[in-house]
């Protein structure tokens, strides 16, 4: 593929990051999807775990295939809102402060979107100051930093702005970046798997038996959209899509090949259903790496390890910086689309 190939993959991918999803809150990110989804002219709905679920029936209907991808994004959560408009936050999901560094951040009020500023204090001070040992000698935490907003305390409330009011970074700090075939962007995780399933509603007219395109809601703490939809309806196999991290401890090179996952931080995945993808990946000449990782977690592995799914996989695309300002091949997530087309419309040929 050339990089124009690309275009429209990344125009996709870069509408998805523009919508404020943190988990549990995301209602932006639904919004957008169920309009998208209804444009391609597939019947679509959202559960009440939150959920956005595209359907596609298939030629045989008694199976069932799910192929799912998280919508929200990690963050973090306010605990407390001072009397001088400073707000203490606290982890949502697997996010780190010195990640995202000093810069504006979005309040997501019930009434109002708040603009602030995460603040880590000043670096000009001596030992008398607490700030100084995040210098030298301690990693920075959330219970070390604050939203600075300079507004009162009335005027954050009448914005909406309470514990359990969810915060992510700014919207201007999310615009994606090219760089050639690769794309660098806050929440690639999982914005650009998102856009994997709407390729598919596109391109997917009669799988080969019915097919459930999840966007999955609050997967970043607990997979729970994914254990809702996996209790309340029955598929025969689902394959979870994911960033996959890139690190020495394992065997995953960076470029344009997709990740077949063996095992993660939850569990084994089922080696039928990964035998069936490495084939549907031969007949349609696309290469994959394998591998085992731990720190990690999929809406299939936690589904399987609860006892929802009797068979899941994960595909993923290799990703630099997770869980911070990602950077994936652009090659690799578009190899991904190819290889789900296929499976889709094959289903019935692999034994799974």
């Amino acid at each position: 593929m050339s990089s124009s190939d690309f275009q429209e993959l990344f125009t996709t991918i870069s509408q998805l990051v523009s919508c404020h999803s943190p988990s549990g809150q995301e209602s932006e990110m639904d919004r957008w999807l169920l309009a998208r989804f209804e444009e391609l002219g597939v019947a679509v709905w959202q559960d009440e775990a939150g959920n956005v679920v595209a359907q596609i029936p298939g030629r045989d209907r008694t199976r069932c295939l799910a192929i799912t991808a998280h919508k929200d994004e990690i963050g973090a959560i306010v605990k407390r809102v001072g009397e001088d408009g400073r707000v203490e936050i606290r982890k949502l999901g697997g996010s780190f402060p010195w990640v995202y560094g000093e810069g504006v951040v979005d309040l997501l009020g019930d009434r109002e979107m708040v603009s602030g500023i995460l603040s880590f204090g000043s670096r000009h001070v001596s030992h008398e100051s607490p700030q100084k040992a995040q210098q030298n000698d301690r990693p920075l935490k959330w219970e070390q930093v604050w939203v600075e907003t300079k507004r009162t305390s009335a005027e954050l409330e009448a914005a909406g702005v309470r514990p359990g009011t969810r915060m992510v970074v700014g919207k201007h700090r999310k615009q994606p970046f090219r760089l050639q075939d690769y794309m660098a962007s806050y929440t690639l995780d999982n914005k650009a798997s998102v856009a994997i399933l709407l390729a598919l509603a596109q391109r997917l007219q009669q799988p080969a038996v019915d097919l459930y395109l999840v966007a999955s809601a609050k997967e970043e703490v607990g997979a729970m959209g994914a254990l809702y939809f996996t209790r309340q309806n029955h598929v025969n196999a689902a394959i979870a899509l994911e960033i996959c991290p890139l690190a020495p401890e394992y065997p995953i090179e960076d470029g344009d090949v997709p990740v077949l996952l063996s095992q993660d931080g939850y569990g084994l995945y089922d080696e039928g259903l990964n035998a069936s993808l490495r084939e549907a990946a031969a007949m349609a000449e696309i290469p994959l790496q394998l591998a085992a990782i731990d720190g990690f977690g999929s809406d299939a592995s936690i589904a399987m390890k609860f006892g929802h799914l009797p068979k899941g996989a994960c595909l993923g695309f290799p990703t630099q910086n997770t869980h911070g300002f990602e950077i994936a091949h652009l090659g690799a997530i578009a190899r991904c689309i190819d290889l789900l087309e296929n499976y889709g419309k094959n289903f019935s040929q692999f034994a799974v």
